[in-house]
C-alpha cells in the first residue's frame, strides 16, 4: 500500500473522529434562532447584535415534575429548545423527578452520552450492551453517587425507596434525543404491523394487538 493511500485513510479515519459528536464553536456563541425559516443540521444563529441574556437563562429546575404518570416520573429537559444558548456548545442537562418506586422507562439517547447524578434517594440505574452479548450492566446509586451510560445504550432507572428521588442528568449534546423502547415500538404512528411484532417478541399476535392499545 503506497504512503499517499496511507495518508488518505489516516486522514477519513480521523476525519471521522472529529465529527462523531455536536462540532465544536467557531465563535463566542450561536443563541438558536428557532423563528428562521432557514433549515441546516442544527440550529440557525440570531443575529449576536440582538442576543440578551436571557437567551443564556433558563428558570425553574428546582421545581419538582408531575410524577402523576403511568410510569412515576418526569423530566424536565434543558437542551437547545428550552435553552438557546446551548446552540453549538454540544451540552445539555435535565432533571429527572421520581414518584415511589417510579421508574424511567428503557430508553436511548441517539446523540449522547449521559451522565447521572443522584441528588436524593436510591436509584436502580443500567443499560444493555449492543448484540450480540445484549449484557445487562446495573448498579444501585445512593445519594452523590455518579452513573454514566454510553452513547446510544438502551438504559433505566428505578427509584428503589418509598420516597421521592431526584436525579440530574448531563448530556455530551445540546439535541440529544430520546427514543423510549416502549413507546416507539408499541406506539408508533402508524403501528408497526403487529404480525411483525409478534414475531419478533414470540408471542401472541393478541397480546400485541393489547400492548399497542396501551400507547
Amino acid at each position: 500500500m503506497s504512503r499517499f493511500l496511507i495518508f488518505i485513510l489516516l486522514l477519513a479515519t480521523c476525519t471521522s473522529f472529529a465529527f462523531a459528536s455536536d462540532p465544536s464553536p467557531l465563535q463566542d456563541f450561536c443563541v438558536a434562532d428557532p423563528k428562521s425559516p432557514v433549515v441546516v443540521n442544527g440550529v440557525v444563529c440570531k443575529d449576536p447584535k440582538v442576543v440578551q441574556a436571557e437567551d443564556f437563562l433558563f428558570r425553574g429546575l428546582h421545581q419538582m415534575g408531575n410524577t402523576s404518570n403511568n410510569v412515576g416520573s418526569d423530566v424536565t429537559p434543558v437542551t437547545v429548545a428550552e435553552l438557546p444558548g446551548l446552540n453549538t456548545f454540544g451540552i445539555s442537562m435535565a432533571r429527572i423527578d421520581f414518584a415511589p418506586m417510579g421508574i424511567n422507562p428503557p430508553h436511548t439517547h441517539p446523540r449522547a452520552t449521559e451522565i447521572l447524578t443522584v441528588i436524593e434517594g436510591t436509584i436502580l440505574v443500567g443499560f444493555v450492551t449492543t448484540n450480540t452479548e445484549n449484557r445487562l450492566i446495573t448498579k444501585v446509586l445512593e445519594k452523590g453517587d455518579v452513573f454514566v451510560f454510553p452513547e446510544g445504550l438502551i438504559h433505566f432507572q428505578k427509584n428503589l425507596g418509598n420516597g421521592y428521588a431526584l436525579a440530574l442528568a448531563a448530556l455530551s449534546s445540546q439535541n440529544p434525543g430520546v427514543i423510549t423502547i416502549a413507546n416507539a415500538v408499541f406506539g408508533s404512528n402508524p403501528d408497526i404491523a403487529a404480525d411483525i411484532l409478534a414475531k419478533a417478541f414470540q408471542t401472541d399476535i393478541n397480546v400485541v394487538y393489547q400492548i399497542q392499545s396501551k400507547f
